[in-house]
C-alpha cells in the first residue's frame, strides 16, 4: 500500500511539472492543484472552484450525460438542454413518419405541453467524485497473477459502492484510471424524463451529412433541444404529465460576443474513449490490418444502403439513423490510419520507446515490457483480425444476424431461470423488435448479407468460417435468398407469432430457424476458436499495459501523462485556432452562412438549403446574432482533445458562457485518440449565435430565446 500511495503522489507531481495547452482530458476534481495555474495563464477568468464544486453551484451542475452516449448542457433555469442533433437524432427519428416527417421539417414546441417525451432516453447528473485508489487496491500486491489482482479489486470495488447511500435515483460509478493504476468513484443523479422541445430541419442540423462528416470548412448546425422534467420537489422521477421542468443548480448563460483566433475555450463532457499509451506495436496492427478490414467491410454495406435511400424516400427515413451510425466511424478510421501515417505516430512511439529502453537500462524486468507486448501482439494479430471481421459482419452490418444473440438470451432465460424469468424479458424483446421491424427492409439487409458474407469467406482463415457459408459462397446470392426466404426472422408478423406461443413451442421453432442455426454456428465457432485465445492474450496484454503504464510515469517525471478518457466527466481547454492540414493549405477557424449558400445545391439530399433560410440570408435578417463582419457565424476550431462522447459539450469560454457546441473533430486529427499532435488535431463546434439564429429568426420560437441568459462578456 505504501507503493500505491507513491505513485498517486508521483502522478500528481508528474502533471504539475508537465502541462500543455491543449492536450489532454482533466479530472474536474483535480483542476485547482494541476491546471488551473496554466488555464488562467490562457485568459480564464475562472476558479477551479467555478468550474467544480460539490459546495455551491459550479458549471459541472450544468454538464448531462444525455442518454449515456453524448453530452449536452442546460442553458435555461426551466432544465432546457442543449444537444447535437446527431445526439438526439434517433429520438427525433422517433417521432417522425412520411406523413410527419420531423427530420425533414423539423420541429418546434409552442408550450410545454407540445414537448415530445421519449421513453428510455435519461439525463444524468455528475453529484460528487471521489479518488478510491487506496481502497480499491487493498490487499493487491506485486506477486499476485493478473487474475487474483482483479478478483481482490472487485471485491473491493463493491464493498465501496456498498458503503454509499443512495436515493433511488443515485448511483456509484467507480472507473479505473491510467491502465489500473489508480481509481475514482462518481456519485450520479438520474432523472428519466426527458422531452423533445426543438430541432432544425435536417438541412440545417445535418446540413453536408456524410460528405462533410469529419471535415472542415464545416457549416452545420448540429443541434437540437430538449427539456428535463422532475417531480415533487425537483427531485427525479419517471415520465408522469403531471412532472414538471427542472430547476437546475447551474445552467449556462450564453454569450453574443462570439470567437476570435487565440480565444479561451474549454469542452466539458463525457469523452469515451482513447488510447494514447498504446506501444508501437499496437498501432502497427491497427494501421496495417485491423482498420483496413473494417473500413472495407462498412464501405461495401454503405454502397448498399446508400442506393436503396438515395431510390425511395421512406427507405432514406427509416435507415437514415443507421446510415449516419455506420458511416461515422467508417470515415473516423479512414481519418485516422491517415493521420497517423501523415505524423509520423509510429515512428515517434519507437522514437520514445527507445528512450525509454535507454533510461532502464539497468532494469531487465522493466526492458522485458516492449519485446512482450510485440509477441502478445503478434500472437493476437490473426485472432484480433476474425474478431473485427466477425463483429462488422455478423454483428453491426448484418441485421438480421444480430437478433440470434437476442433469441439465444430468451432461450437461457427459460433454460436457466424457468417461465417467469423468459416471459419478463420476453416483453423487452417484443419491445425491441418493435422498433427493429419499424426501421427494416429485408430485401437491402439480404443483399448486403450477400455481399460481406462473401468477403468474410475470402478474407477470413477457413478454420474460423461456418462450414455452411464456405459452401454457400459458390453462389452467395442465391443462397442469400433462400435464407431469407425461408426465416421467421425477416417477417415480423411470423416472429411475432412464433413468440407469442408457449415458451416450449415458440423455442422450438427460434432453435430450428435457418438464420438462427447459422448465426449460433457462427459466434459458437468465433467463441471456441477465435475468443477463447483472443482473451487469453489481451489478459496479459491489459496486464504488461497496467506495468508499463506505471513505468513510464516513473521514467519520465517531467514528460505529460494524463488519464485515457473512459466515459468519465473531463475537461480539455484550448484555444480557438485555424490550422495547416498540408503544404500551401491554411484553414481559417470560423465559417460564415455565406459559405452555406456557396454549398448549396438544390433537391440534393446533403447540400439542399431550406427556402426560409436562404431568404434570410438574402435580406440579411440577422437580429443581434450577426458578427462583426455583418455575417452569421456558423462553425468554429478549437485545439481542444475531445472524442467519441465529447457530442454536445459545451464550448465555454474564459467567463463561463456558453460560446459554442462540440460536435465533431477535423479528419486529419481524428487520429487523436491514439496520437494526440497538437499542430492538426482540431475539434469543430457549432457557434451559439447560429443556434440563437435559428432558434429566434428561422424557428420563430423567440418564447425559448428568453428562457435564456444572453450576455456580452467582452464588452463588459
Amino acid at each position: 500500500m505504501k507503493k500505491c500511495r507513491f505513485f498517486v503522489v508521483f502522478i500528481l507531481l508528474a502533471f504539475a511539472n508537465m502541462l500543455c495547452a491543449g492536450e489532454g482530458m482533466w479530472l474536474p476534481l483535480l483542476l485547482k492543484a494541476l491546471n488551473e495555474e496554466e488555464m488562467q495563464s490562457m485568459g480564464m477568468k475562472l476558479t477551479a472552484e467555478d468550474i467544480y464544486s460539490i459546495n455551491k453551484g459550479s458549471l459541472k451542475d450544468a454538464i448531462v450525460h444525455f442518454g449515456g452516449f453524448c453530452t449536452s448542457e442546460i442553458i435555461s433555469d426551466q432544465g432546457l438542454l442543449l444537444t447535437n442533433h446527431h445526439c438526439g437524432y434517433s429520438a427525433i427519428q422517433s417521432h417522425s413518419s412520411v406523413e410527419n416527417n420531423l427530420l425533414k421539417d423539423g420541429f418546434w414546441a409552442k408550450t410545454n405541453s407540445d414537448e415530445l417525451a421519449n421513453p428510455g432516453l435519461f439525463a444524468r447528473f455528475i453529484d460528487r467524485m471521489e479518488d478510491v485508489t487506496e481502497k480499491a487496491l487493498m490487499g493487491v500486491t506485486d506477486d499476485l497473477s493478473s487474475e487474483e489482482r482483479q478478483s481482490i479489486i472487485d471485491k473491493n470495488l463493491d464493498a465501496i459502492k456498498a458503503s454509499y447511500e443512495l436515493s433511488e435515483f443515485e448511483d456509484v460509478i467507480i472507473r479505473p484510471f491510467y491502465h489500473g493504476n489508480q481509481y475514482f468513484s462518481f456519485v450520479t443523479v438520474t432523472y428519466n424524463d426527458v422531452r423533445l422541445v426543438g430541432t432544425p430541419p435536417e438541412s440545417i442540423g445535418k446540413f453536408g451529412s456524410d460528405t462533410d462528416n469529419w471535415v472542415w470548412p464545416r457549416h452545420t448546425g448540429d443541434f437540437a433541444l430538449f427539456r428535463i422534467y422532475a417531480g415533487p420537489n425537483n427531485e427525479p422521477a419517471n415520465y408522469s404529465e403531471a412532472n414538471k421542468p427542472y430547476n437546475p443548480k447551474h445552467s449556462l448563460p450564453i454569450s453574443l460576443d462570439g470567437v476570435e483566433e487565440g480565444d479561451f475555450t474549454l469542452v466539458f463532457g463525457f469523452p469515451g474513449r482513447t488510447n494514447q499509451y498504446l506501444p508501437s506495436s499496437a498501432v502497427e496492427q491497427i494501421v496495417e490490418t485491423l482498420n483496413p478490414a473494417k473500413i472495407s467491410i462498412r464501405d461495401s454495406a454503405l454502397k448498399i444502403i446508400d442506393g436503396h435511400m438515395r431510390a425511395d424516400e421512406s427507405v432514406r427515413i427509416q435507415y437514415a439513423s443507421k446510415f449516419a451510425r455506420v458511416a461515422n466511424y467508417w470515415k473516423k478510421w479512414i481519418g485516422e490510419s491517415q493521420g497517423l501515417v501523415s505524423t509520423g505516430a509510429i515512428a515517434k512511439k519507437k522514437k520514445f520507446e527507445e528512450e525509454f529502453l535507454n533510461k532502464n537500462a539497468d532494469n531487465p524486468e522493466i526492458r522485458s515490457i516492449l519485446p512482450r507486448f510485440e509477441k502478445l501482439y503478434k500472437a493476437n494479430e490473426e485472432y484480433a483480425f476474425t474478431r473485427d471481421y466477425y463483429s462488422e459482419v455478423a454483428s453491426r452490418n448484418i441485421e438480421l444476424l444480430s437478433l440470434t444473440g437476442i433469441m439465444n438470451r430468451l432461450i437461457d432465460r427459460y433454460e436457466n431461470n424457468g417461465r417467469d424469468d423468459y416471459n419478463s424479458y420476453l416483453q423487452r424483446v417484443k419491445g425491441y423488435l418493435e422498433g427493429f421491424y419499424k426501421n427494416y427492409r429485408p430485401e437491402i439487409d439480404r443483399e448486403v448479407f450477400a455481399s460481406l458474407a462473401k468477403m468474410y469467406v475470402e478474407n477470413v482463415n477457413p478454420l474460423y468460417t461456418p462450414e455452411s457459408l464456405k459452401v454457400a459462397n459458390r453462389d452467395m446470392e442465391n443462397f442469400a435468398k433462400g435464407l431469407y426466404s425461408q426465416s421467421s426472422f425477416a417477417d415480423p408478423n411470423k416472429m411475432m407469432g412464433i413468440l407469442s406461443l408457449p415458451p416450449e413451442s415458440a423455442i422450438e421453432k427460434i432453435k430450428t430457424d435457418p438464420v438462427f442455426m447459422l448465426g449460433t454456428e457462427w459466434s459458437n465457432l468465433i467463441d471456441a476458436k477465435v475468443n477463447a485465445p483472443y482473451n487469453r492474450n489481451k489478459t496479459q496484454i491489459d496486464e504488461l499495459q497496467r506495468k508499463y503504464m506505471q513505468a513510464i510515469i516513473e521514467t519520465f517525471p517531467k514528460k505529460r501523462f494524463y488519464p485515457d478518457a473512459n466515459s468519465t466527466m473531463r475537461i480539455s481547454y484550448g484555444q480557438v485556432n485555424g490550422y495547416q492540414p498540408r503544404d500551401g493549405v491554411t484553414y481559417m477557424p470560423v465559417t460564415y452562412l455565406n459559405g452555406v449558400i456557396e454549398k448549396y445545391k438544390p433537391g440534393d439530399y446533403e447540400f439542399d438549403v431550406h427556402p426560409k433560410l436562404i431568404e434570410l440570408s438574402e435580406s440579411k435578417d440577422f437580429g443581434e446574432y450577426a458578427d462583426s463582419n455583418g455575417d452569421i457565424p456558423i462553425c468554429f476550431l478549437g485545439s481542444n482533445h475531445t472524442t467519441g462522447g465529447n457530442s454536445g459539450s459545451p464550448a465555454i469560454d474564459a467567463h463561463g458562457n456558453l460560446i459554442g457546441l462540440n460536435f465533431d473533430r477535423v479528419w486529419e486529427g481524428t487520429m487523436s485518440d491514439i496520437n494526440y499532435d497538437k499542430s492538426i488535431c482540431r475539434n469543430i463546434m457549432v457557434d451559439a449565435r447560429y443556434v440563437l439564429f435559428i432558434v429566434d429568426k428561422f424557428a420563430g420560437a423567440g418564447h425559448l430565446i428568453k428562457e435564456m441568459k444572453l450576455v456580452h462578456p467582452k464588452a463588459n
